[in-house]
This record gives structure tokens, sequence and C-alpha cells, in this order.
């Protein structure tokens, strides 16, 4: 028997109960949108392909049949197929076909069944592998456009961001110099007011000038601190490592920051019997993570006792902890406490008008840069403790 002429005859049922099967099967669910002719896209020429490959007295066409099934691929990826869904489109396709020409198989002799089955699953086997082929092609060049669409649209970013942090550091040098020096002539103007005394209503004008004296330094700090965090952003610090003595530099910033402890009559408490006698660490950077440990703790302490200890740990390891008696961190907070402008308010008080917002953020980036780490335990309306453990040595 001649099982392609079977198979052209039947073609049109068999396309119409297959786009059913597969507008029906759940398991293929990118088809539910299509058209009639999407779904139907390249099998009227899988069949045509095997109607010619069955025929013993036709050249076989199966040649526009690899193109088809090569085009049907990049199309199911285009419109969304995931490939279980394409592996079950030809599931359909092949048991739609067997079902429509089963009993003409039939009535063949074995040999003419088994020769047509193995071609019918040959054809359909050839049409899923170029099918697969052309589909993963397509997704590999969607990908690869999304890859360079990704990497402009990094690019772009961050042009924009260090074009941002050049313009923030800019501005803020271009504040602080006139800031500088209205700062200065402030102070001038304000020690030769004091000694006028004569002058009427001059304790008025000294109010005001110390107003503005106050406002102009809260400002300054805060350009510095800007200055200061865009500088670590940019990658612009260096590390410059040199013996130093630990005790000594907190000795020092705790007299710098004595009057400001004194203004509030808190008490600072220095232990430092256990601390290392030199370290190598950059000391600039080192009394900056000092200076703004110890002022946080007084700026937020109204009465009690600020403790600095420092001693050396297990494991080549020394720490720094300074402890208060402030109005402590809640803890849903504390995780948000070393992120740039964000400033702890207490229960009955908004937040510190001379708060940047800032030296935590900028203590956290320099201790990752000493290859350090920073731990915070806290209790609202208790305190906190910030303790600061860094090598004996860093590794380059």
């Amino acid at each position: 028997m001649d099982f392609s002429q079977v198979l052209a005859e039947k073609t049109d049922t068999i396309l119409k109960k297959w786009i059913a099967a597969v507008r029906k099967d759940r398991r293929i669910e990118s088809a539910d949108e299509l058209s009639y002719t999407a779904v139907k896209d390249h099998v009227p020429d899988l069949l045509k392909a095997m109607v010619t490959v069955l025929s013993k007295s036709q050249d076989n066409d199966i040649q526009s049949m690899v193109i088809a099934s090569f085009q049907h691929g990049a199309i199911r990826a285009e419109q969304g197929f995931d490939p279980a869904e394409i592996a079950r489109e030809y599931h359909l396709l092949r048991t739609v076909i067997f079902d429509a020409i089963q009993a003409d198989l039939l009535k063949g002799t074995p040999s003419e069944i088994i020769r047509s089955m193995r071609l019918i699953d040959a054809i359909v086997d050839e049409a899923i592998a170029q099918c697969f082929k052309s589909y993963f092609e397509q997704r590999l060049r969607e990908l690869h456009r999304l890859q360079a669409s990704l990497t402009l649209h990094n690019e772009e970013l961050t042009r924009l961001i260090s074009a941002n942090q050049e313009y923030l550091s800019q501005l803020a040098h271009e504040l602080k110099h006139p800031l500088t020096s209205i700062i200065g002539y402030s102070d001038l103007f304000l020690r030769q007011q004091r000694r006028k005394t004569e002058i009427k209503d001059n304790f008025t004008n000294l109010e005001h000038i110390e107003r503005v004296l106050r406002n102009g330094r809260q400002l300054l700090h805060l350009i510095n601190d800007v200055l200061e965090l865009s500088r670590y952003e940019a990658g612009q610090i260096k590390i410059q490592l040199a013996p130093t003595d630990v005790s000594e530099l907190i000795g020092n910033v705790c007299e710098m920051l004595e009057p400001l402890a004194a203004g509030k009559n808190l008490q600072i408490v220095v232990d430092c019997d256990r601390a290392p006698e030199k370290v190598m660490a950059d000391s600039f950077q080192l009394q900056q993570i000092i200076t703004n440990l110890i002022s946080n703790a007084i700026r937020y302490t109204e009465s009690g006792t600020v403790i600095i200890m420092c001693q050396v740990l297990e494991n080549q390891r020394w720490a720094i902890a300074v402890s208060d008696t402030g109005i402590g961190i809640a803890p849903e907070n504390q995780t948000q406490i070393f992120e740039p402008y964000f400033r702890v308010s207490a229960s009955d008080r908004p937040y510190l008008p001379d708060s940047t917002g800032l030296g935590l953020a900028i203590v956290s980036r320099l201790v990752k840069l000493l290859q350090g780490q920073i731990n915070l335990a806290s209790q609202v309306g208790v305190g906190s403790t910030f303790t600061v453990i860094f090598p004996l040595e860093m590794e380059f």
C-alpha cells in the first residue's frame, strides 16, 4: 500500500485535530492567546515532507521540513513557549497522525506498517531536533541582547553615579571655602564685640553673631562629612600604615572632646590597661573612627558616663569599645544605624539638631577600609556600646 496517499488525503483532518488538541491541552498555555495561523505555523510543511518521504514514487522533500522546523523553533521562542510546551506539541502531533491513519495502516503488511511508522517517527524526531536547535539559538541571542543592554545600562548608571558624586564633591568644596571665611570673620567679630562692653545692646548683637557662628560650624561639619563619604565611595581614601600608639591616640581624642562632655556634666572613663603598645594602622583614619564614636556617645547621652575601653583579643586582634548611658537604639533601627543620613530619635523628642546622620556611616566605611568589623549592643533608655575589632596586622 502507498500510505503517503492516505496521509496526503487526511492532512487537513490531521491539522484541524492537532490544533484542537493543542488548544485544549492545559500544558501548552502559551498557545491560548495565539491565532489559528500562529498555532499551525510549520505543521503543513512537516506533513507535506512526511508524504514525500513515505512515497516510493517521488523524491522526498525533507529539506523543506528541516528549514520549516528550524524556523518554528525561533518563532516559538519569540511567542514565549517553554521547551516542555514545544515537546508536548510534537507529542500531540505524533499521536494525531497515528490515530488518523491507524485503520489504513492495519491494512498493510507487517513490513509496510513498520516502515511507515519508522519513517513517520524519524520525520517527527528530526523536526523536534531542528526546532529545539533554533529555539535555544534564539534564546541565546535574546540572552546576549539582554546582557548587552544590561551592560550599557550599568555603564550609564555608573557614569551618572560618578558624575553625581563628582558634582556633590565639587559643590561641597565650593561651599566649604566661603563658609570657612564666614566662620573666621564671625569669630573675629565676636571677639572684638566682647571687648566693646560700652556699646548699647551689645548682648543682643553677640547673640546674633554666636548664632551665625554656631550654625556655620554645623554646616561646615556637614560639608566635611559629605566630602569624607564621597571620597570613600569614589575609592579616593588611601591607607597610610605606620606604628600607632592607640592609648595615646585615645587620650588625645578624649582631651579634645572633654569640653563637650563637661558642658553636659558627663564623666569620660578611659581603660587602656590592656591596650596593645603599638599597632600598624592608619592613625588619621583610626582617629576619625574614635572621634566619631566618642562624640556620638556624648551627643546622645544626657547624664551618666562614657566609657572607652581598649584591649588585645585572641587570634591577633584588638578592640576598642565605646559605651554610653544615653537614649539607646531600638532593635528595628539597629540595622539602619550605619546608613548615610539615618538619625536616631528619642521617643520624647526628634533627632538632635546638630546631628548630620553621617558620622556612623563614615565610621562603618573606615572600619571596613581598615579590615575591621563593628558591632552594636544597645537597649533603649539604658545606653549603647559600639565595639570595633581590628587585626593587629592588616593583610594586603
